[in-house]
């Protein structure tokens, strides 16, 4: 099974979107195996934005993550990647179709309300800094037949 790591970033949890956004993920198939509520620091932040560092909006990046609570998910299943990609949206909520989490509720690419891996090998390397192993639980629920070919 493929395991991604979503942030519900400051702006989602401060917009009280933390549960509409829950729900759209977990209604998607994905199943939840890791959740936590953190204030990320300094440090969490630059290692998890290490990819933009040279960037010019590196600083601002790290100062938004830094400034309210997060909620962060580790979701697991068939293609999590790229599904939890297409339900997320573009980066630019404008150009993210209606439906989408940052399309129905995005106005800016700063303030675009979460956050989720680009790819499979990012999905380990993020996972593995926002949760330690014993915080994973793979679980089977009793729809998994319904919702996955086992």
């Amino acid at each position: 099974m493929e395991r991604t790591l979503i942030l519900i970033k400051p702006d989602g949890v401060q917009r009280s979107l933390s549960g509409e956004i829950l729900s759209r993920l977990e209604k998607s198939g994905l199943k939840i195996t890791g959740l936590k509520l953190l204030h990320v620091d300094e440090n969490l932040a630059k290692e998890h934005y290490a990819e933009h560092v040279d960037k010019p909006f590196f600083g601002d990046l790290v100062s938004y993550i830094c400034s309210a609570p997060i909620i962060a998910l580790a979701l697991s299943g068939p293609n999590a990647v790229e599904k939890s990609r297409s339900l997320i949206g573009t980066t630019n909520p404008l150009e993210s179709p209606p439906g989408t989490i940052r399309g129905d509720y995005g106005l800016e690419i700063s303030r675009n309300l979460i956050h989720g891996s680009a790819s499979v090998d990012d999905a380990n390397r993020e996972v593995s800094i926002f949760f330690d192993k014993s915080e994973i639980i793979d679980y089977e629920k009793s729809t998994d037949g319904w919702v996955l070919e086992l």
